[in-house]
């Protein structure tokens, strides 16, 4: 397999105009693990819903996970559940661990060209992480899971709609995500990839679809544990 690169030369990213950002363990890091609270979340609402054992309603959830992309299209697909219970349920948590990061503001603030959030989550779930972290009045928009038809990414025709809507033209973007699958389509349209991993990669508890080695050969062009830090190499390059 050929290994991605950790940092760009100066013209990696010159033409890019776009830049294109997940939110959960890419805009804030791994080790926050914001994720625990929407992951406990969402076992309790299919445990309920489905009167299952606490163990049994996980491991539902992670199956849906692995086969649909999120939980809730499988819970759609399988069980008719109203998206907007779930999505209520799911991020209904604490923002308090996300502290403000200027370092990370100043330097999308720098990006030149349109910044955008692209998630699977909702657009409040968005707009409260990126708050809390400092960094929302940087981004031009946010493509979340309804506007995509809860169909999530890896789809490709999520990926369709988000450049239809947004009008990007795939090969001037970056994307930037912690899940090497989600990155599949975005190098296939053009796009440059960018993989955000936990800072203390060895010692990190990742599903196995998550891991880096896992990745597909060439949908990764840069590897990087320092989102804030790699932005800034791109800036120095740039300037």
């Amino acid at each position: 397999m050929t290994l991605p690169q950790k940092l760009p030369a100066p013209a990696d990213f010159a033409h890019v105009q776009d830049w294109v950002f997940d939110l959960d363990n890419t805009l804030y890091p791994h080790h926050i693990n914001l994720f625990a609270q929407i992951d406990r979340n969402m076992t309790g609402f299919v445990a309920e819903l489905l009167q299952m054992a606490p163990d049994e309603a996980r491991a539902l959830q992670k199956r849906y996970y692995h086969e649909h992309g999120t939980t809730l299209a499988g819970l759609m697909l399988h069980h008719n559940v109203d998206p907007n219970a779930f999505l209520e349920r799911a991020h209904a948590i604490d923002y308090s661990l996300l502290k403000p990061d200027e370092g990370l503001g100043a330097a999308i603030k720098r990006l030149p060209g349109r910044k955008f959030i692209f998630t699977n989550g909702t657009v409040a779930h968005a707009e409260a992480a990126a708050r809390a972290l400092g960094i929302l009045d940087h981004f031009d928009d946010i493509f979340d899971i309804v506007a995509a038809d809860y169909v999530p990414k890896p789809a490709g025709a999520t990926y369709d709609k988000f450049a239809a809507l947004n009008r990007v033209n795939t090969k001037n973007a970056a994307m930037f995500e912690d899940l090497p699958r989600n990155l599949m389509v975005p190098k296939a349209l053009g796009m440059k990839t960018v993989l955000l991993v936990p800072r203390n990669l060895g010692a990190a508890i990742l599903e196995t679809w998550e891991r880096v080695e896992h990745m597909d050969e060439g949908s990764v062009d840069f590897v990087t544990d320092d989102l804030t830090g790699f932005l800034g190499h791109i800036l120095e390059d740039a300037a």
